[in-house]
């Protein structure tokens, strides 16, 4: 049963890329891309191609007019599939492209396909539960990711003669970076027939962005402690304080995560170093803010969280 099905992928494939050699170029369609995007997120389960990944990723650098024919093959087939391999390789494949840093690619907005209510139809609901699940929450984060990075470059785009962002502009926005935190805590395998070489992969995408992500929070953070004994305001000393206590929950999940993530295998987990805890001190300097009124003398302040104390170590998913 198992190799008919990978026989009917495959040909299922095969059919695709037929159908995309005779299609019309037009400025949504390129065969060629299409061809490279079939490949790239076939139904083989226990293979990811990664040179085809890397064409799709050379060709979105290249130039801004591939990105248009890109998201309406990678669109078209997200809508049509009811395989969860294709669904998140072709998920992975998005969240390649969005490490590409590509201008273009941060005013995506929310993503133009939905896999929120996704459901394998190649087998049992009841074996493909988990795989389902593990497919929602990843475009969930990448639809919310997308969506951030573009009110982010808005927002860029309209104050570039400031010099210097409202506080509360940044606070808010280190709250959104732990949102995003909140929502990639929640892709992970839910059962040991989960633990299959694509999910794997697909978690080594997840770890590599979540060293970015806490290391944004960590920058963050460290910013916003030194703006806050600088400035004193009551009102930003409570969202500090929120940012901060939120920062310590976070921190407590992302060490049982990590060791759940070395328990099954996954790589780039056993490189994450230790999560540093918030310092009661920190706390304790924002309460006296907020109740006083009054700002940290220099001698005071604890800003135990050093830049040294963020994870800055950036990496490309394969």
């Amino acid at each position: 049963m198992r190799l008919w099905k990978r026989a009917a992928g495959a040909l299922k494939d095969r059919n695709s890329i037929w159908i995309s050699s005779i299609s019309r170029r037009t400025s949504y369609r390129n065969p060629d891309l299409e061809a490279v995007v079939i490949k790239a997120t076939s139904h083989d389960e226990s293979y990811v191609d990664y040179k085809n990944a890397q064409r799709v990723f050379q060709w979105v650098r290249t130039s801004p007019i591939y990105l248009k024919p890109l998201i309406w093959a990678l669109s078209m087939r997200m809508e049509k599939t009811r395989s969860w391999i294709v669904a998140l390789k072709g998920l992975m494949l998005m969240h390649g492209v969005f490490h590409c840093k590509i201008p273009a690619v941060q005013m995506i907005g929310r993503l133009p396909f939905d896999l929120s209510n996704f459901s394998d139809g190649h087998s049992k609901r009841g074996r493909t539960w988990g795989y389902n699940a593990f497919v929602r929450a990843y475009f969930l984060f990448l639809d919310q990711k997308s969506a951030f990075l573009a009110s982010e470059m808005k927002l860029q785009k309209g104050r570039i003669r400031q010099t210097e962002e409202p506080f509360t502009e940044d606070l808010t926005r280190l709250q959104k970076w732990q949102s995003l935190l909140d929502v990639l805590l929640q892709i992970k395998p839910q059962g040991e027939n989960m633990i299959v070489t694509l999910i794997l992969e697909a978690m080594e995408c997840v770890i590599v962005e979540i060293f970015e992500v806490y290391s944004r929070i960590c920058g963050g953070i460290a910013h916003a402690l030194l703006r806050v004994y600088e400035t004193g305001g009551k009102v930003e000393a409570e969202m500090a304080l929120k940012v901060l206590q939120k920062a310590r929950v976070q921190g407590e999940e992302l060490t049982l995560y990590f060791e759940f993530c070395r328990d099954i295998g996954v790589m780039n987990a056993s490189e994450f170093p230790k999560i540093e805890q918030i310092p009661d001190e920190d706390i304790r300097d924002l309460e006296r803010i907020i109740s006083n009124g009054v700002s940290v003398s220099n001698e005071d302040r604890a800003i135990v969280l050093k830049e040294s104390g963020a994870i800055v170590e950036r990496r490309e998913p394969r």
